[in-house]
């Protein structure tokens, strides 16, 4: 074996330790945020997004801030918090910029995911009125990336809270069903929209069933 083929070697074995550790470490952190979901603490949520605000590489970044974002919107609509209505409008001008940075880098349909995402937030914040386009989005979305459970959950959260026409909590029921058949595979065990999705077809259930 020559010098140069143990340099290299050498160099393949390190970048696969170093790939393990951060996978590791990815790990580690979303079984951290998906505990930090099911206790509802969202401040570990908030901590993880400021430290990353200026660092947004990848999609799970921007998942967890679409989570926070629709957290936050949640509490400052909620009779008693409307002092929490600035930081909302913040967070969601933040989540705004950071996916509209990631355009052409984002998986297909993740643009437009998260878009509609940002759209519904400014709608219910009172900063922009585009409901047909972002239920619009959402739908594009789902035909760049059919067999993606992340945009088919988010279409089907999106039918699950729009009025009539253009809600339906019967075809959320079958998109978020789609949905639970992808989030099967192991990539998703720590993944929190898997979670919200199985939480969605519950209620979508319960509330057909009445």
């Amino acid at each position: 074996m020559t010098k140069y083929q143990v340099q290299r070697r050498a160099l393949l074995l390190l970048l696969i330790v170093f790939s393990i550790s951060l996978s590791a470490q990815d790990f580690s952190a979303d079984r951290e945020l998906l505990e930090a979901y099911q206790k509802e603490n969202m401040s570990v949520w908030k901590e993880q997004i400021d430290v990353r605000r200026n660092d947004v590489r990848s999609t799970k970044d921007l998942l967890y801030e679409y989570g926070y974002c629709g957290y936050i919107v949640a509490e400052a609509k909620k009779e008693g918090k409307e002092a929490l209505m600035p930081e909302a409008k913040r967070y969601v001008q933040q989540f705004r910029e950071h996916v509209e940075a990631q355009k052409g880098k984002l998986p297909a349909g993740h643009y437009e995911m998260y878009m509609s995402a940002v759209m519904v937030y400014e709608l219910r914040l009172h900063v922009a009125m585009r409901p047909i386009k972002a239920m619009s989005l959402a739908k594009e979305a789902t035909k760049l990336a059919p067999e993606d459970p992340l945009v088919l959950s988010y279409y089907g959260t999106s039918l699950f809270y729009a009025p009539k026409p253009f809600g339906s909590k019967s075809e959320a029921l079958e998109w978020f069903e789609k949905a639970a058949s992808y989030f099967k595979d192991a990539q998703w065990e720590y993944c929190w929209v898997r979670e919200a999705n199985e939480m969605y077809i519950k209620q979508c259930r319960d509330k057909l069933n009445h």
